[in-house]
């Protein structure tokens, strides 16, 4: 979760690492624990509504092995997936979610929705939530003053 916070608090694309977007760090991690991709949230970098931190790492990830399924793979992230970010880590089938901050607002880990959990769908990731989460929900709670 550590690394995660250093993505999201470090933006490659402005000089001195300002923050352009809302920031939500993700890490990806092969089955081997080794460091595959990182996403930083890129919504407003790219106009691109899509470009979430977790969307980006998975693309990232899966172009680095030439593979979409990222079975074995852990997904390390500063805030609760979205619908569209945990929909996209079932389908890509990672095997395990590490989120920070709890998202009541949009949530799809178990606070507004569960999706990762969801009984009804093929694929079914280890979620661990919480890690870090005073660290992770300052970051954020900084960035919205």
């Amino acid at each position: 979760m550590r690394r995660a916070l250093e993505v999201a608090v470090t933006d490659p694309t402005t000089p001195g690492g300002g923050i352009d977007d809302i920031p939500v760090g993700a890490v990806l991690y092969g089955p081997d624990g080794v460091e595959l991709a990182i996403g930083r949230n890129e919504r407003e970098l790219t106009g691109d509504p899509t470009a979430h931190a977790e969307v980006l790492a998975l693309r990232r990830g899966a172009e680095r092995i030439g593979e979409w399924r990222l079975d074995g793979c852990t997904l390390v992230v500063t805030l609760e997936p979205c619908t569209m970010c945990a929909g996209a880590l079932v389908l890509a089938r990672v095997s395990t979610v590490v989120f920070g901050a709890w998202e009541p607002k949009t949530g799809a880990a178990g606070s507004l929705w569960d999706v990762l959990r969801d009984r009804r769908l093929n694929h079914r990731p280890e979620v661990y939530g919480g890690v870090l989460e005073a660290e992770t929900a300052a970051v954020l709670r900084a960035f919205f003053r």
